[in-house]
């Protein structure tokens, strides 16, 4: 089956999230641990939140440091370095809504990958790094069967 343009390795891909503080940083980071500079990554939530601690500790655990990360929302974004994307990779329902409204005025394409919040995880703090991990997981998996394997190009 040809799957087209749409499925080639763009230049530029956007996750986004809900608040930018979770979900999209990881994908993010594992996406520019995988790639490196073979293509932009940029990441964004509809509203702005604050970088979630268990997040960073589980992207730690696979040597990403989310320690820095900034949340911006798609606004803030905008404002700083543009909105130029081929592909915004939605994670929540929220985003996947603002990226298909974005689609008006940008060409891109929205590709929407449900992802849980494990931000609602309950339990010890072994339980709630468990369910963080699975989100970080699931999410390398898919960064792998979208783009394919590792390829860090040239840094």
């Amino acid at each position: 089956m040809n799957e087209g343009p749409r499925r080639a390795k763009p230049q530029a891909v956007l996750f986004a999230c809900g608040l930018n503080a979770i979900r999209s940083p990881m994908a993010m980071g594992l996406f520019r641990q995988m790639f490196g500079r073979t293509a932009y990554v940029g990441s964004a939530g509809v509203r702005k939140g604050e970088v979630d601690p268990f997040a960073v500790a589980v992207m730690e655990e696979v040597g990403i440091d989310l320690e820095k990360h900034k949340p911006q929302t798609f606004e803030e974004l905008d404002e700083w370095e543009g909105l130029n994307f081929d592909l915004i990779i939605t994670l929540s329902p929220e985003a996947h809504h603002k990226a298909l409204d974005l689609t008006r005025t940008i060409a891109a394409d929205v590709e929407y990958w449900p992802t849980p919040d494990p931000s609602g995880a309950g339990g010890n703090r072994e339980q709630v790094l468990d369910a963080y991990r699975e989100v970080r997981d699931q999410l390398m998996q898919r960064i792998r069967e979208r783009f394919g394997g590792q390829s860090r190009g040239n840094e």
